[in-house]
């Protein structure tokens, strides 16, 4: 099997900051990583859960609407992935992530957090959320990575598969 080109990033010396992820098929996909991985807590459950409500919400309501595809979060819990059609790049991603987490800041609700608007509307932590937020917008702001390091993996039949 193909190696998938996300587990070529070396995690162990990867930052908070904006990556492409890939781009294909007329899609960037942008990887927002919010934590340090493996080195720093994973956001938690309820505290990403309400990121990705007022994430979504605001990227779908943005200049930038028609050009969102997808607005989630990591497996691991580490930061969300946005995936967009047309030319953006990460400094676009960057000011455009940046205004929307000055606006969770000033949020007093999460946005569709019923029993009929979410599969698992009691998973939510707006403070958290808001913490998280708080933090990652001064690491954007401050100290900004955007460049991965990836690793060499070789293949069970010897081939070599680097992340371009």
């Amino acid at each position: 099997m193909e190696v998938i080109q996300s587990f070529t990033i070396d995690h162990t010396r990867l930052k908070p900051g904006i990556y492409v992820s890939r781009q294909d098929k007329g899609f960037t996909t942008f990887d927002l990583r919010i934590t340090e991985p493996n080195k720093e807590p994973a956001v938690a459950p309820a505290a990403m859960h309400s990121l990705e409500h007022l994430m979504a919400t605001w990227f779908r309501n943005s200049a930038v609407k028609d050009d969102v595809v997808y607005v989630g979060p990591m497996g691991c819990l580490t930061g969300m992935y946005i995936v967009m059609t047309g030319t953006y790049t990460v400094d676009d991603l960057r000011a455009l992530t940046m205004e929307c987490l000055e606006w969770i800041l000033m949020q007093s609700a999460v946005p569709a957090t019923t029993p009929d608007t979410c599969g698992n509307y009691l998973l939510h932590d707006l403070p958290m959320c808001q913490w998280e937020s708080r933090r990652y917008l001064g690491r954007l702001q401050n100290e900004f990575h955007s460049e991965y390091t990836t690793l060499q993996v070789t293949l069970d039949d010897g081939r070599v598969f680097a992340d371009a």
